[in-house]
């Protein structure tokens, strides 16, 4: 990030120096960052693919049985992977750690897309399916993985809060807010996976669907700020602002999206509440 900056206050056009430190995300990154790179590409490209099954293949696009499921867990699986490899890069870890953290998380990320394209594929629902054995034994894999997820996705969400004079102020505070946001998103998972479970089991399946569907703006606005924050704090370094003024845009920033998931976070926990 400071060589970055460095690069265009040294004269290099910042369309030049934007696309240099593009291409050396890639090639600085280390080894378990370029895995998870390409795999979440992979997975992205996937669900890609399953646009063009659905353009073939017809049927719903919506419901618990629809090629949107492979479609969209594809793409966003495949992109936080590839947002929480990036943004971990930025945090202070011994390499051990971010092998393991990292390692762990993008094993469970194609465990996650792939046994939900199986059953895509299967024709069957993926989440809160108890009908057969195997649907069962799916629905709970599903479930642990999520748990997997909270416990990786929890340990960086600590290591952003701790010291790391390495990293420019704006980015810090960008790291910061997107990965107290994912927190939120955690929870909202969470919620949504032990309410869905628990109808389900009591024989009422489409129900569980129903409730689930309630905190799903809330999970999608608040997983993604880990994304967008970190990436604003990056391209600023390109406008040759201080670094005092990129921390208040960055805090602008950061307060204008709380504010706007905080109402969508509202709108969603009624919803689930009342559903």
């Amino acid at each position: 990030m400071d060589g970055t900056a460095g690069a265009v206050r040294g004269g290099r056009p910042p369309a030049a120096a934007m696309r240099a430190a593009i291409a050396g995300i890639w090639t600085d990154g280390r080894r378990v960052e370029r895995a998870c790179y390409a795999v979440g590409g992979l997975l992205m490209l996937g669900g890609l693919a399953h646009l063009l099954v659905f353009a073939v293949d017809g049927g719903p696009w919506t419901g618990p049985v629809s090629w949107r499921k492979p479609v969209t867990f594809g793409l966003s699986f495949g992109l936080t992977l590839i947002t929480i490899a990036w943004a971990g890069s930025h945090l202070e870890l011994g390499e051990r750690a971010r092998r393991v953290l990292l390692g762990v998380f993008a094993a469970d990320c194609v465990a996650e897309v792939a046994l939900i394209t199986l059953q895509a594929w299967r024709k069957v629902p993926s989440h809160f399916n108890m009908e057969t054995p195997f649907d069962t034994a799916v629905s709970r894999t599903l479930a642990a993985g999520g748990a997997v997820l909270v416990v990786t996705l929890v340990a960086l969400t600590v290591a952003a809060f701790r010291a790391n004079p390495g990293t420019a102020p704006s980015m810090r505070l960008a790291l910061r807010a997107g990965f107290a946001a994912l927190m939120v998103a955690l929870a909202s998972g969470a919620a949504m996976i032990a309410r869905g479970v628990a109808e389900a089991q009591s024989g009422h399946q489409q129900a569980a669907y129903h409730v689930a569907a309630a905190l799903k703006p809330a999970h999608f606005v608040t997983m993604h700020a880990v994304l967008v924050l970190p990436a604003l704090a990056w391209l600023l370094t390109f406008t040759g602002s201080t670094e005092a003024r990129r921390v208040r845009v960055v805090a602008l920033a950061a307060a204008g999206y709380g504010v706007a998931a905080a109402a969508v976070v509202a709108v969603s926990a009624v919803r689930f509440a009342t559903a």
